[in-house]
């Protein structure tokens, strides 16, 4: 892949332009999360639950996101879900000034610039500055990945190979897709310009095994919790779901023209011009191409959302900026069409009850969580604060979240067999439990109904749902065995 040399005038003067840019949006973002009058959806629920207990893995996901989010939440001195989401918008931030670095290298100070901007545009990061994921988690320490790969292709300094290792680690830690990267760095070997050495190949692998060994180390004493749950979301490598059920080619489609909304369309159809005519591109395609072909994959075996293929879009963006920048209509068209996405996005959060036609707000399914939980710990503070009992994942997420200051406990339904979330690994209802408590869902056969039965209703991403509220004896709810 051509480069241009950091120390020429035109891969200079990127900087300033590229930080006021990145402080404009970052600062309009906060302001606007301010204002965002959306309920905490379950993911991130559960993730501020993780960062009130600090381990080196919980179940689903490796732990950076629990540690940010209690340090965050920690040094504010407070819970409301601005501190939770507020990370994120600065991490993308960061995540563009590195890759417009290495953009910079690369292909000089203006694809610098523009690779800042079209980072902080794609409809993807404009999600992901709302919410906190852990895509967003992973991005900036990829990117950094990224850079210093370069780096050590440049020079060939062992402590280059170190730094990308350590930075992979971290990305990893933040989401095992980040194993993508270290499949790249495999794969650019296959060309002489992408060779690094076995000496730094050796050191690279190193440091990033160092940075992850806690969390094998976790997921050893935890019964590999995290790989089975991985195991779970690709459903076809499990005994129950054979091969023979046959491939999913409608599930392929959906998630290829869902890419058109993640990296916007004017850019993913760009990157399909760059990968049919790939030649000078390879030291960054391969750094695109696995995250994209094992997520397409999985799709066409079973299913796949239309994130998982997040990673591939951090060197996608410095490659289609590159390559769109002899083609500067498209490539203002691209950038302008994702900025309408990425403002019309926060603004929808101020008003989150807007339906556009719809039976349900657009946004229904970030409503009605808390109003839900509220009416749960009313019944609950009722019948003298006794414990909640839930089994339904979505309803626990938000009520440790909503209720964390109700002084009531609440615990999962035991689990029978193989704990199936991270309410029923770690916050079941003790085997030593006695005496009443309020179970949400459907009681049990054989448990008494101590009170009369109650029904709490919801609305937004509960509309149309009731669940019955009963008390009962907790010794009824224990898994048998």
């Amino acid at each position: 892949m051509p480069t241009v040399a950091a120390s020429r005038p035109e891969a200079r003067g990127w900087v300033a332009p590229a930080l006021a840019l990145v402080l404009a949006v970052t600062a309009l973002r906060w302001l606007l999360l301010a204002f965002d009058r959306t309920d905490l959806f379950v993911d991130e629920s559960q993730y501020w639950l993780w960062g009130q207990h600090f381990e080196f893995g919980y179940y689903s996901k490796p732990p950076l996101i629990g540690w940010l989010i209690g340090a965050v939440t920690g040094l504010a001195g407070s819970d409301d879900s601005f501190w939770v989401r507020m990370p994120a918008a600065g991490l993308h931030g960061v995540t563009a000034l590195i890759l417009a670095a290495l953009a910079a290298r690369l292909w000089g100070a203006a694809a610098a610039i523009w690779t800042t901007a079209a980072w902080l545009s794609l409809p993807m990061v404009a999600v992901a500055s709302l919410l906190i994921s852990t895509d967003t988690v992973m991005a900036p320490f990829f990117a950094a990945a990224l850079l210093f790969h370069r780096r050590l292709l440049e020079d060939g300094r062992m402590g280059w190979a170190m730094a990308a290792g350590a930075m992979a680690g971290m990305a990893f830690l933040a989401k095992y897709a980040a194993i993508y990267y270290i499949v790249g760095v495999g794969l650019a070997a296959l060309w002489p310009a992408g060779r690094i050495g076995w000496r730094n190949g050796a050191v690279l692998l190193g440091a990033f095994l160092v940075v992850i060994s806690p969390n094998i180390v976790w997921n050893l004493g935890n019964r590999l919790a995290t790989v089975s749950h991985t195991l779970d979301n690709i459903g076809w490598v499990r005994e129950d779901a054979p091969l023979e059920s046959g491939l999913n080619p409608a599930g392929l489609a959906e998630f290829l023209l869902s890419q058109f909304g993640v990296f916007g369309p004017v850019f993913f159809a760009a990157l399909i011009l760059v990968v049919a005519r790939p030649k000078g591109r390879a030291g960054l395609l391969v750094f695109v191409l696995p995250a994209l072909a094992v997520v397409s994959f999985q799709a066409l075996m079973d299913r796949a959302y239309a994130n998982w293929a997040a990673s591939a879009y951090l060197a996608a963006t410095p490659l289609v900026v590159a390559y769109l920048m002899p083609r500067p209509i498209w490539l203002r068209v691209g950038i302008g069409v994702n900025v309408a996405v990425a403002l019309a996005l926060p603004l929808l959060t101020l008003v989150p009850e807007v339906t556009l036609g719809r039976d349900q707000p657009l946004l229904s399914r970030y409503l009605g969580r808390s109003d839900l939980s509220r009416e749960i710990i009313a019944q609950s503070k009722a019948q003298g604060g006794i414990p909640v009992v839930a089994g339904n994942r979505d309803i626990l997420a938000d009520l440790f979240y909503t209720g964390r200051e109700s002084g009531l406990a609440f615990y999962a339904r035991p689990p029978v067999g193989r704990p199936q979330n991270h309410y029923e690994q770690r916050h079941a209802l003790p085997g030593s439990a006695t005496g009443a408590v309020l179970f949400i869902g459907d009681l049990p056969a054989g448990c008494p109904s101590l009170a009369p039965g109650q029904t709490v209703t919801g609305t937004g991403t509960w509309a149309g749902k009731h669940f019955a509220a009963t008390v009962t004896e907790a010794s009824c709810l224990h898994a048998p065995g």
